[in-house]
């Protein structure tokens, strides 16, 4: 197999991550295979809808399963993520590209908060 560098360096990003650096990827990933849906949505590509809305809802799921219940605020966010799965599933039963903008959105705003977030977090450790 022929050496990659573009895949080595994806590996190298996420294996030398912050678990905050991790968060944030797997927002951008969950928008980027909603982008994805929706434009296959729109095209009539009804397979490669399914498949990267699962991708979606698989992103969600992992972010699901690490909440730490230590906090309370992983409550709400796990009522997030929930309402986030289901609209996902919405739109892959009824091919929407609107409940996809919709869902967007959230994530989104969700992946601009973790960016502060972690912006305030590195102010406040220097």
């Amino acid at each position: 197999m022929a050496y990659n560098p573009m895949a080595a360096y994806g590996t190298n990003k996420v294996m030398t991550a912050t678990s905050a650096d991790l968060t944030l990827m797997l927002y951008e990933g969950a928008i980027k295979f909603c982008n994805i849906a929706r434009m296959a949505m729109e095209h009539g590509e009804v397979a490669k809808a399914n498949t990267n809305i699962q991708k979606a809802r698989n992103i969600i799921v992992e972010l699901q399963t690490t909440l730490n219940f230590d906090y309370p605020v992983a409550k709400d966010f796990d009522v997030i993520y929930t309402f986030i799965f289901d609209r996902l599933t919405a739109a892959n039963v009824s091919k929407d590209p609107a409940i996809v903008d919709e869902i967007l959105v959230q994530l989104r705003e969700l992946r601009d908060i973790w960016r502060q977030v972690m912006r305030t977090a590195s102010t406040s450790s220097l």
